[in-house]
């Protein structure tokens, strides 16, 4: 049974067609990426998975249990960070997990509450008033709600965003661990490096639609390729070598060539031919191409 199956979800603001015919399959234990640039649908998609908006079509199931007609059963195997910072400032970081607990039934969850605190490094604001916290605090304490009653599915909206860097590393270690042991994790992000580092597959979004799906390995492999950056000291490219040109400006600027490959394998007999035609390299650098350039690709420089 998949963790999440999102099947033909359309939804309208107005004349704004927010998510249209969206399509997708998140398995079980995968760690999954939802990209896309601002406005794509990204928030509006994981509010309807949430059952915090309800779409105009189509069905989404989290473990089976349908997101309207089974609603507190879907709830209860999601865990949601939201962007938004929404807290209660009358109470602590423990009064709020614990409350938090309570709203699942949860009875006796200090253990577990301990130990994510311990995990997000809020030990030792525990006692602390949530008012008087740091966004990035803040921040932490929203991730440990979304926690507290260990839910097999994790959804992630721009969990980082305007975080330090200390808290990006902190999170990821502990959701890194969680979807090691079993627990599914969906993120949104704008730190694209942080999608290439953690999602085993993503999906891009482009004006309510998918516009990409796949492993995130094949998408770098089949869409960007590689560059391979040769400064000659002496000769000229080839001719059977010109039609791999990146920038055609440089066949006539001079004697650095950036020429695309699509696998490590192709760069030995490139560098066969160079030496076969009498030129001879003064520097050489490969540029393995990542995530961003996919994305900028797919999206047309939107971002």
């Amino acid at each position: 049974m998949a963790a999440i199956q999102i099947s033909n979800i359309k939804k309208r603001y107005g004349t704004l067609q927010a998510l249209d015919g969206v399509s997708l399959t998140i398995e079980e234990g995968e760690f999954f990426g939802l990209l896309g640039p601002n406005g794509a649908g990204k928030t509006t998609l994981i509010s309807i998975v949430a059952g915090l908006n309800r779409a105009d079509s189509g069905t989404v199931l989290v473990h089976g249990h349908d997101v309207v007609t089974d609603y507190r059963e879907a709830r209860k195997r999601l865990g949601v960070v939201p962007q938004e910072l929404v807290f209660d400032p009358f109470f602590t970081v423990r009064e709020t997990l614990r409350m938090q607990s309570g709203y699942y039934g949860l009875k006796n969850n200090d253990r577990w509450i301990d130990e994510i605190m311990h995990h997000l490094d809020l030990t030792n604001k525990a006692d602390a008033n949530m008012r008087s916290l740091s966004g990035g605090m803040k921040r932490r304490v929203l991730v440990a709600q979304a926690l507290v009653h260990k839910p097999p599915v994790i959804v992630l909206d721009e969990p980082t965003a305007g975080v330090d860097v200390e808290l990006r590393q902190t999170l990821w270690k502990f959701v890194a661990r969680l979807n090691r042991e079993g627990h599914t994790v969906v993120l949104t992000t704008h730190y694209l490096e942080e999608a290439q580092a953690l999602c085993n597959r993503v999906a891009m979004l482009k004006g309510g639609k998918v516009v990409a799906l796949d492993s995130t390995s094949a998408l770098i492999r089949r869409i960007s390729g590689s560059q391979l950056v040769v400064r000659l000291a002496r000769g000229a490219l080839p001719q059977s070598l010109r039609s791999l040109v990146s920038h055609p400006e440089e066949l006539v600027a001079g004697n650095q060539y950036t020429l695309r490959v699509n696998e490590h394998a192709e760069v030995e007999p490139i560098l066969a031919e160079l030496r076969q035609s009498g030129a001879v390299i003064d520097d050489m650098q490969l540029h393995q191409a990542d995530l961003e350039d996919v994305f900028i690709q797919i999206m047309g420089g939107d971002k």
